[in-house]
């Protein structure tokens, strides 16, 4: 199963330009030190929650916005690879000058896919955290894989359910204080790739009105806790040149 790390940011809406120009200059080092995958969507559809949501989880103040992102890798081993290789690329000391967000703010961390459904692509994006109890990863993993099926029948290209394995506390924020987790939960990173934000619109409508979708039983998570949002692509770098067909890369 695919390794992911997963972000989410707040970034001054004034600075949206300046996040996407940063990312794309930022890329080309993500992609030479090994990451397969680099996604950067911008909030589009984001909620407020009543107990936690995206802006509550980065603190996001009434002029910022959120970004969720994230880096693929085929495995945990070759994710260790690449963030050594970050830590000892000279470049990363210049990236790290001049960032249009407030860096402390910004929650990360490492995932393992427990679902992976269909194929990456597509312009929009619903992304998901969520506490789960350890002792219901494997009943959580079983209502995961039967939604996404459900999901791609109504069009998304892709559906990824990832739980966490290298997910650290933060001094300001992370991943556990986004969802409020008590003892004994761990954290799923989600999310959905759809075509587009039409798409994406016209499949919740008709999951949500679908009587048969209704839960039963008891939930394997605290939905109350569970926060989720939608989110339009600004950078995908499965959609530029090869590394090979780029000029070259100077520090």
């Amino acid at each position: 199963m695919t390794y992911f790390e997963g972000f989410v940011v707040p970034v001054p809406e004034a600075n949206r330009d300046a996040y996407r120009t940063h990312a794309s200059e930022f890329a080309p080092l993500v992609q030479d030190v090994g990451v397969r995958r680099m996604v950067e969507s911008w909030d589009s559809d984001v909620p407020e929650g009543k107990v936690t949501d995206f802006r509550k989880a980065v603190d996001a103040k009434p002029d910022e916005k959120v970004v969720f992102s994230w880096f693929e890798y085929p495995s945990k081993q070759e994710r260790d690879a690449a963030n050594e290789k970050f830590r000892s690329d000279p470049r990363m000391e210049e990236m790290g000058k001049n960032m249009p967000f407030d860096g402390k703010r910004m929650i990360m961390g490492g995932f393992e896919a427990i679902v992976e459904e269909g194929s990456a692509g597509g312009d929009y994006t619903d992304g998901f955290c969520v506490p789960v109890p350890e002792a219901k990863r494997e009943d959580y993993r079983a209502l995961a894989a039967k939604m996404a099926k459900v999901f791609r029948q109504h069009g998304a290209s892709r559906v990824v359910e990832a739980i966490a394995s290298d997910v650290q506390r933060g001094e300001v924020t992370d991943f556990y204080r986004a969802v409020k987790a008590e003892d004994g939960e761990t954290i799923v990173f989600s999310f959905i790739e759809w075509p587009d934000k039409a798409i994406r619109d016209q499949a919740w409508q008709k999951i949500m009105s679908d009587e048969t979708m209704k839960p039963e039983g008891e939930m394997p998570f605290s939905g109350q806790r569970m926060f989720w949002g939608g989110f339009e692509k600004i950078l995908d770098t499965a959609d530029q040149p090869a590394i090979g067909s780029r000029a070259p890369i100077t520090a």
